[in-house]
């Protein structure tokens, strides 16, 4: 989820871009600001960003597997060349 230190500051921000003259209304806009902003975010599908670097870790090594099974099936699909040789002993 979103820090909400984060939606804090950005609460903040906002209303201290509130002219001064206003700025007694507006004693009660910051907690509005924060409640609407968290349950705006709260409707994103989002991750942490921890959650989100453990996924790209987790990505990253399987395709580093992926690529080693990739290189494995196609070493598996060449014909091996002692194989491919005449027998000798083989009549026709």
């Amino acid at each position: 989820m979103i820090d909400t230190k984060k939606i804090e500051q950005l609460a903040k921000q906002i209303t201290d871009s509130i002219p001064p003259g206003v700025r007694g209304v507006a004693d009660n806009v910051e907690a509005r600001v924060k409640q609407t902003l968290q349950q705006q975010l709260s409707k994103l599908d989002v991750v942490s960003r921890e959650e989100f670097e453990i996924q790209q870790q987790m990505l990253l090594r399987l395709r580093q597997r992926i690529e080693v099974l990739e290189q494995q099936s196609a070493q598996s699909a060449e014909p091996n060349p002692t194989q491919a040789t005449d027998d000798p002993h083989e009549q026709v």
